[in-house]
């Protein structure tokens, strides 16, 4: 009988979050879709010349098309790029051809691989000059020999005291949402991460366009549109790099956040709804509290996130239209974590060579592990 009043508790829960959900039409994702739109002037923090920002909207107010009634969307994250640099993989042949925003003269910094996969160097390689029919051509070659030349991404850091530092992220209030007026919305804080652009797939994740997907997911339009996208590089370097003065400064990330904002927004509404259930137990429950004072990294939503990527390629559609309830499905979701975690298995849902434990430490997964088993 405690069994059965159980399950009918969980399954009115279940119910109730279903019918609470609603279509999101709020100022948030207003701004995800218009912030593509938006570039304005600015001084390049490096070069020192004028080039525009170009603003990408990403993170929860971009991925999220739900609006359960505790909300699943928090700060708004913005990723930004400049329009007179780009990054493209090495030995790539040079772009001739740029969006029409770009500048006439556009520095191209080649990506190489570091020693710890899924984090790379900024090599500059040469600079693109615009021609008179708007192609771009090689007008200056940048001898880089070796690494030493590298990008550093703290030259990208601004020192502005209206930003506040958070990881590769900053906090800014005014610093773009001054523009947002012309577009009919209201300025907004957010956290903004400048990065480098790359129109090119990344050979690194050259196994996830042609990976075989038993269940459909993602169907063949939605890996072009993702793969259309190319991907990002931000200022951040590896947690077993950070100690080392060059590297933390000189080590940059690749980042799949566009492709990330496209596949979360062809997940189903249930799809979502277990996403942000998902999210909020680990942030509720402090599976990790622990582990904070010791400053090893933690459960995150990028951790949850992966797991729900994984989760949607592997499992048949009819397994989320099952009948069966969100919190159930959010249990069988848990559980299949914990033994990522317990087996130390699993990996980067984009590049396959980087597992999924490697932004832990040990004593970080034995102690999550501790803690999941008390709950």
């Amino acid at each position: 009988m405690a069994d059965d009043e159980c399950n009918r508790k969980v399954k009115a829960v279940s119910e109730f979050l279903q019918r609470s959900c609603r279509m999101r039409s709020t100022n948030r994702l207003n701004f995800a879709h218009i912030s593509r739109c938006i570039s304005y002037p600015i001084i390049h923090p490096v070069d020192g010349v004028e080039c525009k920002v170009f603003l990408l909207s990403s993170g929860s107010a971009a991925e999220f098309y739900i609006e359960p009634m505790l909300s699943c969307v928090g700060d708004t994250d913005v990723m930004y790029h400049y329009s007179n640099e780009l990054a493209v993989p090495a030995w790539y042949p040079p772009p001739s051809q740029l969006p029409t925003d770009f500048e006439n003269r556009v520095k191209v910094y080649e990506i190489m691989d570091s020693h710890q996969p899924g984090y790379v160097y900024l090599s500059p390689s040469y600079i693109l000059a615009k021609t008179h029919n708007n192609a771009y051509v090689i007008a200056e070659y940048i001898n880089s020999p070796d690494r030493s030349n590298a990008l550093n991404h703290a030259l990208y850091a601004n020192t502005s005291r209206a930003a506040k530092l958070h990881g590769p992220a900053y906090m800014f209030g005014a610093e773009f949402s001054q523009y947002l007026p012309r577009f009919g919305m209201s300025p907004i804080n957010a956290d903004t991460v400048p990065c480098i652009h790359c129109f090119v797939w990344p050979p690194q994740a050259s196994d996830w366009p042609k990976r075989y997907r038993n269940f459909g997911w993602p169907d063949s339009a939605t890996v072009d549109r993702v793969i259309k996208q190319g991907c990002d590089v931000v200022g951040i370097a590896h947690r077993r790099c950070k100690q080392d003065e060059w590297m933390s400064k000189h080590q940059w990330r690749l980042s799949f956040s566009q492709a990330e904002v496209i596949l979360l927004n062809s997940w189903t509404p249930v799809q979502q709804m277990v996403y942000h259930l998902l999210r909020v137990f680990v942030k509720t429950e402090l599976l990790t509290e622990n582990v904070v004072d010791c400053r090893a990294d933690t459960l995150s939503n990028y951790h949850i996130k992966t797991l729900m990527l994984w989760a949607c390629e592997m499992k048949p559609i009819h397994w989320w239209n099952n009948g069966s309830t969100l919190v159930n499905k959010c249990i069988q979701l848990l559980q299949f974590l914990e033994q990522w975690l317990t087996g130390k298995r699993g990996q980067h849902y984009f590049v396959s060579n980087v597992h999924f434990l490697d932004c832990f430490d040990q004593f970080t997964v034995d102690t999550v592990s501790i803690l999941w088993s008390d709950q």
